[in-house]
């Protein structure tokens, strides 16, 4: 009997980027590596349609989180409804996930610190910061940065802060 594993991994569906995307994940997040590589076989070729050798699933890990991308076909894409939240210490770092994710992506869909990348996943570069304005929704501070934030594409921190300030 197999053992279970107890965690939640998510699965990215992609047409045929699966391998690309890993890698492409894997270099901007530190502590990430690939750790797995399956492959199609002869077996449910008139199913899916894939060449058998051709890469299957890619298992690799961000910042310890696992993931799995699939190279399941056209069928289904990413949109906004799911997206993944990088929590950001200061400018700095948050900038560093900005300009690598969003090279490539989507520019239209880049709003409050949102963005698109090159392979339609949806991704929030948030700073902490800002998180701990927004606690207290009533206050006429975390009203100002809200404010501010609906504003920008990228998060500024200071211009949050000083919006927050007032």
């Amino acid at each position: 009997m197999s053992k279970r594993i107890h965690t939640i991994v998510p699965c990215l569906w992609f047409d045929d980027q699966a391998e690309a995307a890993a890698n492409f994940y894997v270099g901007i997040f530190p502590d990430s590596k690939i750790t797995a590589i399956s492959h199609y076989g002869d077996a449910g070729r008139d199913v899916h349609g894939r060449e058998p050798g051709s890469v299957l699933t890619v298992d690799f890990e961000l910042d310890g989180q696992r993931f799995t991308a699939l190279n399941g076909g056209p069928a289904f894409t990413f949109n906004e409804a799911v997206s993944f939240q990088i929590h950001c210490d200061d400018q700095e770092e948050l900038d560093h996930y900005w300009d690598k994710l969003s090279a490539g992506g989507d520019p239209n869909a880049q709003q409050c610190g949102w963005l698109k990348d090159r392979f339609g996943l949806s991704w929030q570069v948030v700073p902490i910061a800002m998180l701990e304005m927004l606690e207290d929704s009533q206050s006429a501070g975390s009203q100002r940065a809200f404010a501010a934030m609906m504003q920008m594409r990228k998060l500024d921190i200071a211009t949050l802060k000083k919006a927050y300030d007032g």
